[in-house]
């Protein structure tokens, strides 16, 4: 994703640590061009899609090979330096700045696709090949990776933040999908988890703490993934309500039926005003589910007509099909940019950007309160969900300059984590912790499981030099 041109606004606590010309000198001397101090390659690698200001490493590491993270990594380790792997850069939550100073280790250049195992249905691949890329290069095996977070992120990324996305209500999140890992832990050495096997009770899972470690832990170099047969008949249908409670109420049902559908994306009226203007789409200025059935044809007919059964009894209507490639394509191409619409929509702001997951049975009441304060603060939002697992997104629109609308965008989104942890639910859905979200890891986990963390980080990183001040404190 490129990062839109905007003027960041929150400056992260910042702890610099000492970074020596010595460690630069033997970096440019094992990477050469491979090694850069530009200020603008530093700037990028010090930026996400995050609301905080950029933060810039001493230097970028562009790797195109596992011994080149493992040697950058031992140099890291030998000056105590940290180290921050980078993908695409679209986190959301602080997960790529450099708030202690370090080196940037850009994995782009690591893009292939390694071996496909088609009879096996799994995929070996390096870590900066992106989801799209992965997609075309397994399409004419009749396969697909299902994992879309909506930006066109990473495997390496994704992997790291545990994403998952629009697909996740069918096909699980990064954490049911990823099978194996290559990873560079802190000291240079290069450790394998996991295998091909679609199962294993041999020792502890160290693939699974692997994934959604946000680089704290490792960095990843080769990732085995889970493939899916394309399936033979896909159909999307779009339903707009004139509450959102009754959009809800429908998914609900439609879940707790066990309906097998593959997507169910809500877009609040806001949403869907800045995606027609954004996208130049004619759609119902409603709140909208947006639906995906994949199965046989006579599968997906029969799991469409149960679910506009379903909405039509919550008050849902214009109800519409769209079975071409080129009509979902275009709605689902819409629903992704729903980002952008919001931020074009109000020339200049930024989004402050949060996300839950709660279980389904309560996701009404936590969306609608969420809602009506949202509406009652006055500040623009936008709300997308991917509510089939009850997973929400909300975008507070703020002036980046207005130190008052930050705050009480900010007294939103606490009051929404709050809410979501009080119905059991977790801070964040897919978005990861990074920095923003450090507080209410402690509030949700507890003291005792955030102190296992850190004795768990601590041992495999003793001098804390992997993406530090990160997730948890140390």
């Amino acid at each position: 994703m490129n990062a839109p041109s905007h003027a960041h606004h929150l400056r992260p606590a910042i702890d610099l640590r000492p970074v020596p010309d010595a460690f630069i000198n033997a970096l440019q001397e094992r990477f050469g061009a491979q090694c850069s101090t530009a200020m603008a390659v530093r700037e990028q690698h010090g930026t996400d899609e995050s609301i905080y200001e950029t933060t810039p490493p001493s230097a970028v590491i562009y790797a195109e090979s596992v011994q080149d993270v493992a040697d950058a990594v031992k140099l890291a380790a030998e000056y105590k330096v940290p180290v921050i792997p980078y993908g695409a850069g679209s986190s959301l939550e602080g997960h790529l700045l450099a708030v202690q100073g370090g080196i940037s280790i850009d994995v782009n250049r690591m893009d292939k696709v390694l071996s496909v195992n088609a009879e096996d249905l799994t995929v070996t691949v390096q870590p900066g090949i992106t989801r799209k890329a992965l997609n075309e290069a397994i399409k004419h095996e009749g396969l697909f990776f299902p994992i879309d977070p909506g930006a066109d992120a990473s495997i390496g990324g994704m992997t790291a933040t545990r994403a998952s996305g629009t697909n996740a209500v069918r096909y699980g999140t990064m954490r049911e999908n990823v099978l194996a890992l290559e990873v560079v832990t802190a000291n240079g050495t290069v450790v394998r988890t996991g295998t091909r096997a679609k199962k294993s009770s041999a020792g502890y899972d160290l693939t699974r703490l692997m994934v959604g470690s946000e680089g704290t832990l490792g960095l990843f170099t080769e990732i085995t993934l889970k493939l899916y047969p394309l399936p033979e008949a896909i159909s999307a249908a779009i339903c707009s309500f004139p509450t959102i409670e009754g959009a809800v109420r429908s998914v609900i049902q439609t879940i707790q039926l066990g309906v097998p559908i593959a997507r169910c994306e809500l877009i609040d009226a806001n949403s869907v005003r800045m995606v027609n203007a954004h996208s130049k789409l004619g759609l119902r200025e409603e709140h909208l589910l947006l639906m995906e059935f994949h199965g046989s044809p006579a599968g997906v007919k029969e799991q469409a007509e149960t679910v506009q059964e379903i909405a039509s009894e919550f008050g849902g209507n214009d109800f519409e099909w769209a079975t071409t490639p080129e009509e979902r394509t275009r709605l689902w191409t819409a629903r992704h940019n729903a980002y952008f619409a919001a931020i074009q929509s109000k020339p200049g702001c930024r989004a402050i950007s949060t996300d839950t997951c709660v279980p389904i049975s309560r996701l009404a009441d936590c969306l609608l309160d969420s809602v009506k304060e949202a509406d009652d603060s006055g500040i623009p939002y936008f709300l997308v969900g991917h509510v089939g697992d009850g997973n929400f997104h909300f975008g507070y629109l703020i002036d980046p300059n207005n130190p008052d609308e930050h705050q009480r965008a900010e007294a939103l989104n606490h009051a929404l984590v709050s809410r979501a942890l009080t119905l059991e639910g977790t801070c964040t859905g897919e978005h990861g912790v990074g920095l923003h979200k450090m507080d209410f890891l402690l509030a949700e986990a507890g003291v005792p499981a955030v102190d296992m963390m850190r004795t768990i980080k601590k041992a495999l990183d003793p001098d804390n030099i992997l993406n530090p001040g990160k997730i948890f404190t140390i």
